[in-house]
């Protein structure tokens, strides 16, 4: 998908796989090893499992660990307490404009 993008806007391809950043360790194993049965997996049909796990094995996708409390994403997806907000906009390099 990324790389379609990246040719609709005229940008250069990249071989690099994209990088997905997982804090949870089960998604990164179902991930990697493909269908595990559990209660919670139950109602997800097998066929999505070895679909992702076909993309990490052919390059296309990098899953990497990245702990919850450096998780950029959830600045998007939760309500923070503000320190831990603070932290994250000012990891992903967001600034205050009187700060400069």
């Amino acid at each position: 998908m990324t790389q379609h993008i990246r040719t609709t806007c005229g940008l250069p391809i990249s071989k690099d796989p994209t990088v997905l950043y997982e804090d949870n360790a089960a998604c990164i194993t179902q991930i990697k090893e493909g269908y595990i049965k559990s209660d919670r997996t139950k109602h997800i049909p097998p066929k999505f499992f070895s679909f992702t796990q076909e993309l990490e094995k052919n390059k296309d996708v990098d899953v990497q660990y990245v702990r919850s409390s450096e998780n950029v994403a959830d600045l998007f997806t939760k309500a923070l307490p503000t320190t831990v907000f603070r932290k994250l906009i000012h990891n992903i390099g967001m600034r205050r404009l009187r700060d400069f």
